[in-house]
Parts: C-alpha cells; structure tokens; sequence
C-alpha cells in the first residue's frame, strides 16, 4: 500500500514543519539528518497504521453485491414501445368504432319514432 507510506510521511513532514514554525525544541537533527519531530511522527503514524491494518484484517468481509440483471438490447425496448402504442391505437378504433355505432342506433331509433309520432293529425 504505497499510497499508505506517502500519507504517513507527509502527515510527519507536516509534523515537523508545524514544530518548527512555532519554535519547538525538537528540531535537534538525528545522525540521519532527520528531525526528531520527523522521527516520532513517522513512529506514531507507522502505529496508526499497523493499527488501522489490523482493524481492516479483522473486520467481516461484506458478502458479494447482488448481480445486476441483465439488459435489455434496445430492439427489444423499441419492439415492447411499438407493441404498446399499437394495442394503444386499436382501443381507440374500437372505441371510435363503438360510438360510431351508437350514434347511428340512436339516431335509426329516433327517426323511427318520430316517422310513427307523425302520422295524421289528431282533430278534436
């Protein structure tokens, strides 16, 4: 985990630098040409870190996300919207069929009744 190390060593380099901004008395170079501030950090962190590496090894692994189901070519979205929009316009022709119907029932209906209601007047 290379991208461990780098953090680690740039919360020490910011460590040390914070230290020796405000004037701390650690910034004493080791033989190695550190700062003692850049020493403990680096051991404070590297403690962080094998903590943190033992928490993640201990935890419960999650179970495997779920698979997606699979999709659906775009023919057979076009297929299922050209099937709905025709089923959609045969109601309506059965519908328009249907009052068409009705319309010409009523009507044959009320010319018939008004052919028998006008016979001969009625004189009193």
């Amino acid at each position: 985990m290379t991208w461990i190390r780098e953090r680690d060593a740039l919360i020490a380099q910011t460590l040390a630098f914070v230290q020796s901004v405000t004037g701390g008395k650690d910034d004493v170079l080791q033989p190695d040409g550190t700062t003692a501030a850049t020493t403990v950090a680096l051991e404070i962190v590297a403690v962080e870190a094998a903590a943190v590496e033992i928490a993640l090894t201990q935890a419960p692994v999650p179970p495997p996300p779920a698979p997606l189901p699979p999709s659906r070519p775009i023919g057979d979205f076009r297929n299922e919207m050209q099937a709905r929009i025709a089923n959609f316009r045969k109601h309506q022709e059965r519908f328009e069929r249907e009052r068409e119907e009705y319309c010409a029932e009523t009507l044959t209906r009320l010319r018939a009744a008004i052919r028998d209601a006008s016979g001969p007047p009625v004189r009193k």
